[in-house]
């Protein structure tokens, strides 16, 4: 298969891409894939790591007040129309795969106009401004929530999942071990982490936590983030708030996947590749939705684990050392309360979703070669 991806800006739009290349280069080796991002977005580091190659083009969104910006962006839109087309007539995809962002909006309505089969993900319950836009124009539309089902033109949706369960799902069996964080083995795990780059209200609320964490049976290691570690430890310091043997505070945690099948439970934001990740590997967790994203998706995201007894949820208005303490101890202390929410989480896993969304991208080529 020739495969053609676009989706930039996020992780959130990168990572689901990546694990099903992973995935079909495995099932079909002869696989050539190019992937067209944005000048600015992570996928200029992420995807060239992942040894893929990368096409890049100018691309902004939409402001959502009146902004002579806008027309700066409808133009850039139709100029990366065109090159959109360029790049296709160069590569000749036997079908083009978005996962979001605003440059799989250009190059998805390139790919269909000239006809080429087109398939588009739709990671979160929310469906986004871009996706919203293609789904009149592509031939399969694949979903990870159910809730983003009535969205979408009903003749062209399928549950799929999120391909990077399918990713996370493979590595279920590791034999890491806590002893290489100077932690035990036998005693049960929490993992508190707020993304890569940190959240602050998240990480404050931790360092209030953490002289109760201190008196706790189970174990805790907190995942600041790279650039605001610095600041949690001045945080402790100024409190003068020392970290007990059971909890260690880290700047990041390498190979999370590989990680997570060894915790008890998580406390993290709410985003689709984290949903995806915890259900595949039925791991119970607390959800504290981000508050700064577009139509506050995360919080639906969340709550389709709560309806379903997987998982609880904090807003971030609510959002303190009691809460969260509360909600742990619920967790963390009950083995009977863990196996019931992790066995609800596996429940709504998709750990096939990468070789779900592969028979979609089969289905929209035979539909054309009809």
């Amino acid at each position: 298969m020739r495969l053609l991806v676009s989706g930039g800006g996020t992780g959130g739009h990168i990572y689901p891409a990546l694990a099903l290349i992973e995935r079909l280069k495995q099932v079909e080796p002869d696989t050539e894939v190019l992937y067209v991002g944005t000048t600015r977005g992570l996928e200029n580091k992420i995807v060239p790591d992942a040894g893929i190659e990368l096409e890049t083009m100018h691309m902004q969104g939409f402001k959502r007040s009146l902004s002579l910006e806008n027309f700066k962006t409808i133009y850039l839109f139709l100029s990366s129309v065109h090159h959109a087309k360029k790049i296709i007539n160069v590569f000749k995809p036997d079908v083009v795969l978005g996962t979001g962002g605003y440059v799989s909006g250009a190059v998805l309505y390139a790919a269909a106009k000239k006809h080429i089969p087109t398939v588009i993900h739709e990671q979160n319950s929310v469906v986004g401004v871009t996706n919203k836009f293609l789904s009149r124009y592509v031939d399969q539309i694949a979903i990870a929530f159910e809730a983003a089902r009535n969205q979408f033109p009903a003749d062209k949706v399928t549950m799929a999942g999120n391909p990077r369960a399918q990713q996370v799902a493979a590595k279920k069996d590791s034999d890491f071990s806590w002893t290489s964080y100077d932690l035990k083995d036998d005693i049960p795990t929490l993992m508190i982490f707020g993304g890569s780059q940190g959240a602050p209200k998240i990480n404050k609320t931790v360092v209030d936590a953490i002289p109760e964490f201190n008196k706790r049976p189970y174990q805790v290691i907190f995942a600041t983030g790279q650039k605001r570690y610095d600041d949690v430890k001045k945080q402790l310091a100024e409190n003068n708030i020392r970290p007990a043997d059971n909890v260690k505070v880290v700047p990041y945690i390498k190979d999370m996947p590989a990680k997570m099948p060894r915790v008890a439970a998580l406390v993290s934001r709410a985003g689709a590749t984290t949903i995806a990740e915890v259900t595949a590997l039925g791991v119970p967790t607390i959800l504290i939705p981000s508050p700064y994203v577009t139509a506050n998706h995360q919080v639906k995201n969340a709550q389709a684990l709560v309806k379903n007894n997987a998982g609880l949820m904090i807003t971030e208005d609510k959002l303190d050392a009691r809460a969260l303490l509360t909600q742990a101890d619920k967790i963390m202390e009950d083995e009977e309360v863990r196996k019931e929410m992790a066995h609800a989480a596996e429940k709504m896993g998709r750990p096939d979703a990468a070789d779900r969304l592969i028979k979609i991208l089969h289905k929209a080529i035979d539909e054309h070669e009809k």
